[in-house]
């Protein structure tokens, strides 16, 4: 029987979608801006890369030519030599919106199609009738932040009063999160969850997506870090998805990195948890070892987007790109004759683009497998055509959103 696998790069757009302008965003495009970076010698990083963009397993699979589906131009280091040996295309997303949850869930079959709740851009931008009701229900003194912000820099700037005073520091951005930042020894891991837990419910009448828990250790001396330890607490997907699918049809599911967290541990099997691209690669693989005939796997990818897209670091982001390039040769090996596997991203966060915001993008959709055949997918007017495609080849219930028709097959 058939296996499938997910594997999202987060982040990873391939230039503006046609909806950009209404965003902001007309004009963005990660691969393509990273890419000319490079190539200006703009990128370059004792020990750590230089010269061109080189993603030459991915280049092998399809994704200049999707990027060149996606803006008319093949990005700078990305021509192939020879035809690709995939299937390859571009994506659209139909969601209302340019988040994680949003991006991921389409991707799965079930497309957003209602309006998020957003916090105000003001300062504070928090209702005064939230914050007490999180000091009083969570048992805090207080809160520091009430603002849109960089996470990086905000514990930078406010880490040393939290550790004084026990308030933990909130804060959003341009998706529709509410986000808290606490010291794991002063304040305590477990402590931050809770608080988190209080947040969920509290903002669930405002259409809140996610609300994260953001955990750092360090000292004002040394400076503050962010470590792994980071949790999502989002609503349920609307609708039902291609994990849904598999779980009820009794099906192997496992999930890679945050996959559990952004589908709320609705239906995604055993989660495989690792802190880097690296480690959740190694994971990946280690989940494909396991994965028995019929089984799905989910893996997000998340470095692209939390520590370079958002950072707006396009050197960190194109070294990031040729690592996870060069272990797609493993994982080619360890395909069975019936496996197929979907590269994809959830949305862009072009690290040349103003501010620190993901980025209304087209995503690659790079389909291979040994029987998949190779050739475009086209353009795709919505990311859930993946979740069809992988529904079809699995034999699961169709979705009712996308279409697998041009997807599997010459």
């Amino acid at each position: 029987m058939a296996r499938a696998l997910i594997l999202v790069m987060d982040s990873v757009g391939i230039g503006a979608a046609p909806d950009a302008a209404r965003y902001g965003d007309e004009g963005a495009d990660t691969i393509g801006h990273i890419a000319e970076v490079c190539a200006r010698g703009e990128a370059d990083r004792v020990s750590l890369r230089a010269g061109r963009l080189r993603l030459p397993n991915l280049v092998e699979l399809g994704l200049g030519e999707a990027c060149r589906m996606a803006t008319g131009r093949v990005p700078p280091g990305l021509e192939g030599d020879a035809a690709p040996i995939g299937r390859y295309g571009c994506a659209a997303e139909i969601s209302k919106g340019k988040d994680t949850p949003s991006g991921h869930w389409e991707l799965a079959g079930a497309p957003v199609l209602f309006d998020w709740g957003y916090f105000p851009r003001q300062v504070p931008c928090f209702a005064p009738e939230l914050i007490s009701a999180l000091c009083q229900q969570a048992n805090v003194p207080g809160l520091l932040g009430n603002c849109h912000a960089s996470g990086t820099a905000i514990i930078a700037e406010l880490g040393n009063e939290h550790v004084t005073t026990g308030k933990p520091i909130c804060y959003t951005s341009a998706d529709s999160v509410f986000q808290i930042a606490a010291h794991e020894t002063s304040f305590g891991l477990a402590r931050l969850y809770d608080v988190c837990a209080v947040a969920r419910k509290l903002v669930d009448p405002l259409r809140i997506g996610r609300v994260i828990a953001r955990p750092f250790v360090g000292s004002s001396t040394e400076g503050f870090v962010r470590t792994g330890n980071r949790r999502d607490y989002s609503v349920p997907p609307p609708a039902p998805t291609v994990l849904d699918h598999a779980s009820m049809a009794g099906r192997c599911v496992l999930s890679v990195g945050k996959i559990g967290d952004i589908f709320a541990h609705r239906s995604t099997g055993r989660v495989l948890k690792a802190n880097g691209n690296g480690a959740l690669f190694d994971r990946t693989l280690e989940g494909m070892n396991a994965l028995p005939d019929g089984g799905l796997l989910f893996a997000n990818f998340v470095d692209f987007d939390t520590i370079h897209g958002h950072r707006r670091d396009p050197a960190g982001y194109a070294a990031a790109l040729e690592d996870f390039d060069a272990r797609i040769p493993a994982i080619r090996k360890m395909m069975r004759p019936d496996d197929i596997i979907v590269i994809t991203a959830d949305h862009g966060c072009d690290p040349t683009w103003r501010g620190t915001d993901h980025t209304r993008e087209q995503v690659p959709v790079l389909l291979f497998g040994p029987s998949t055949g190779s050739g475009s997918l086209g353009r795709r007017e919505t990311y859930a055509d993946v979740a069809a495609a992988v529904s079809a080849h699995l034999a699961l219930a169709p979705m009712s959103a996308g279409t697998a028709r041009g997807m599997l097959h010459n």
